[in-house]
């Protein structure tokens, strides 16, 4: 698999390609929380931010998945969720992590998670899964996250396990 690593200066670039995988990885699901628009909304508000970084895995020129994020201020967590006390140091947020439906279950999430962290320096890293999707929450339990929390962001959210893994 081709990883590309990909900065806030080119996110306006791969704006289109992300929400494009976004769409066909939420295909399933009509809930408008899931819709093109909310996402785009998420997407422009991390990318917006200058030490976004993205990493996205390809095969034979085509899409497999991608994921991306950014340090949290210092004191900064996730809305709807207090930082757990003995989590000291600095946060990578890792916001998204995404994989076109016929690539999931290859080992390729894992090395796209992993590029992305190759070049973290922050103590720890941490991420919402939704608590609707065990399956999932139960792959970062397996690289090593742990659920420190639960977080409902917004009335119209969906309420997520926060999780957290040291550095």
């Amino acid at each position: 698999m081709d990883l590309r690593r990909h900065t806030h200066a080119d996110a306006r670039g791969l704006r289109s390609l992300l929400l494009d995988i976004h769409d066909e990885a939420y295909a399933d699901t009509s809930d408008e929380f899931h819709s093109r628009e909310r996402f785009s909304h998420f997407f422009d508000r991390w990318s917006a931010r200058e030490d976004w970084v993205c990493v996205s895995g390809w095969e034979n020129g085509e899409p497999v998945g991608y994921t991306y994020g950014s340090m949290f201020k210092p004191g900064g967590w996730w809305k709807g969720h207090l930082r757990p006390r003995d989590l000291r140091g600095s946060v990578f947020a890792l916001s998204e992590l995404m994989v076109v439906p016929n690539w999931r279950g290859t080992g390729r999430a894992k090395r796209i998670h992993d590029a992305l962290l190759e070049e973290v320096t922050a103590d720890l890293v941490a991420l919402t899964v939704e608590i609707q999707r065990p399956r999932v929450q139960a792959m970062y339990e397996r690289w090593s996250y742990a659920k420190v929390g639960e977080a409902k962001p917004s009335d119209d959210s969906p309420l997520y396990a926060v999780m957290a893994r040291r550095l």
